[in-house]
């Protein structure tokens, strides 16, 4: 395990090199051509197999192939950026309007490193290893994309690996590395409602049907699926976070719309509160003599790690980095990350990587547009990987 981080300490440069690229050409969603031919060219320069292009738009696999018999690990890493015009003053910042504001260029980078480390360490690993660049994680589309278009087959992924790198939990500091066991982010979904009523003038109300009061009245109703439908223990977050309705002040609208999103840990918690929106939108309409029309869109589930296997990895991030820089998350987020697609489908796990450095400036949060990485705490990430792929099945 220590040779293993050695050998990533010795390839610090390189890994630097690659995320400092991909931090110049950030680019959004599931348009990532740029980054996905650049990180084409270096897998093929460091001679992986099977390189795949093209996987649900711009996602891009390649596979490490063992020379012992086994089964095969996914390791994700998400490539994209965000909409946020860059402040950082570093030599090497984005120029287009973009930035890589969330760290996915070092997540890129160590998933790089990982995969030319294991590339010169064949003779010892047992069975396959797929990398896997995933575009469109910021809307949550490219997991389920590359998953559609067979990411996790040819081979099958028997098992599957990824981490966050920056400070989204305060208890991880630079150099650490942080574990959950079972949910740790949540479900996301998004909601429409469009309250239907009959227009008129204000003046003469009992002439109409208000659907600004439909929803005046849902907005406070929903709140209670919350705080008076579920357990205080169960976490769960309805925010609605749009409405629009009528264009005059003294007009009765035809309609109003609220939109809004809902979070979860628990998937029986995320059907109730679905089915329970659909049921209070609509007896507050008919209530009113209107009618409610509810859009649900289910976003990525609960990420989930598999407590066997995160255990698994907790005892090999310890043994590689010290127990004292292996630390337990004490609460999940209800932000979301669509590596739960993959972590429904296969056991495994998802963790956090300490990347900021106060003592360094890199004190600003995740989408912010000074946020930056200490790269010194690149090569434990590629080791994290790349050790864990060797060690994972013994």
């Amino acid at each position: 395990m220590q040779r293993i981080l050695e050998e990533a300490k010795k390839i610090s440069e390189e890994i630097t090199g690659w995320r400092r690229h991909l931090h110049e050409i950030p680019e959004l969603g599931l348009e990532t051509p740029k980054t996905a031919a650049y990180i084409v060219q270096e897998l093929k320069k460091m001679g992986a197999e099977d390189i795949r292009e093209h996987i649900g738009g711009w996602g891009v696999s390649a596979l490490v192939k063992g020379e012992k018999p086994g089964k095969t690990l996914g390791i994700r890493a998400d490539c994209d950026a965000l909409p946020i015009k860059e402040e950082t003053g570093l030599p090497f910042a984005s120029k287009n309007g973009l930035m890589h504001a969330c760290g996915h260029d070092a997540h890129a980078a160590m998933a790089l490193s990982a995969a030319k480390l294991l590339l010169a360490s064949k003779a010892e690993l047992a069975g396959t290893v797929k990398f896997i660049f995933q575009p469109a994680e910021e809307n949550v589309q490219g997991a389920k994309a590359m998953i559609d278009d067979g990411v996790m087959e040819n081979p099958h992924v028997d098992a599957l690996i990824g981490l966050h790198t920056g400070c989204l939990w305060k208890e991880i500091g630079p150099g650490e590395i942080g574990v959950r066991f079972g949910s740790m982010m949540a479900a996301v979904d998004r909601f429409v409602v469009t309250f239907k009523g009959k227009g008129g003038h204000g003046a003469t109300p009992h002439l109409a049907v208000d659907p600004v009061t439909m929803t005046a009245t849902a907005v406070l109703e929903l709140q209670t699926i919350l705080s008076r439908e579920l357990s205080p223990l169960d976490s769960a977050v309805l925010t609605i976070g749009r409405i629009e309705g009528g264009r005059a002040f003294n007009i009765i609208a035809e309609n109003c719309v609220i939109e809004g999103t809902v979070r979860t840990l628990n998937p029986t918690t995320r059907a109730f509160v679905e089915e329970r929106i659909r049921t209070v939108a609509s007896r507050v309409a008919e209530g009113m003599r209107g009618d409610a029309e509810v859009a649900y869109e289910a976003g990525p589930p609960a990420l989930i790690n598999n407590a066997d296997f995160t255990r698994k990895f907790q005892a090999f991030a310890a043994g590689l980095a010290g127990a004292e820089k292996v630390k337990e998350i004490g609460e999940p987020t209800m932000g979301g990350e669509d590596v739960a697609y993959f972590l429904e489908m296969v056991p495994g796990t998802f963790f956090v990587h300490g990347g900021c450095n106060p003592e360094k400036g890199q004190v600003y949060p995740h989408h912010n547009p000074k946020f930056d990485l200490d790269e010194e705490t690149f090569p434990l990430g590629a080791a994290l990987f790349a050790g864990f792929a060797l060690n994972w099945q013994n």
